[in-house]
């Protein structure tokens, strides 16, 4: 089970790890922004991908969209990021 992410933490990055998102671990109830990035560093090849579109997924039942994913290959990370409604 990954770490909870607090509000404070999410706030400042201004990014929340899918993983945290799947798990039930991330509180973006005070998220003082508009925009958020969803990043996924687990899973290989697609899986990643698939980590950030399904958290991506959960978050849109809470007033988010997705805007754009995008994989990094300096650092093989994907990032998802997302919009408030």
């Amino acid at each position: 089970m990954t770490a909870v992410e607090f509000p404070e933490q999410i706030a400042r990055t201004r990014m929340v790890t899918a993983r945290a998102v799947l798990q039930g671990q991330a509180d973006l109830r005070t998220y003082p922004y508009r925009l958020l990035a969803v990043v996924s560093q687990h899973g290989i090849g697609g899986g990643k991908v698939s980590e950030a579109v399904a958290a991506a997924e959960v978050l849109g039942q809470f007033g988010w969209d997705l805007v754009n994913i995008s994989e990094f290959a300096s650092n093989k990370i994907v990032y998802a990021f997302l919009r408030r409604r």
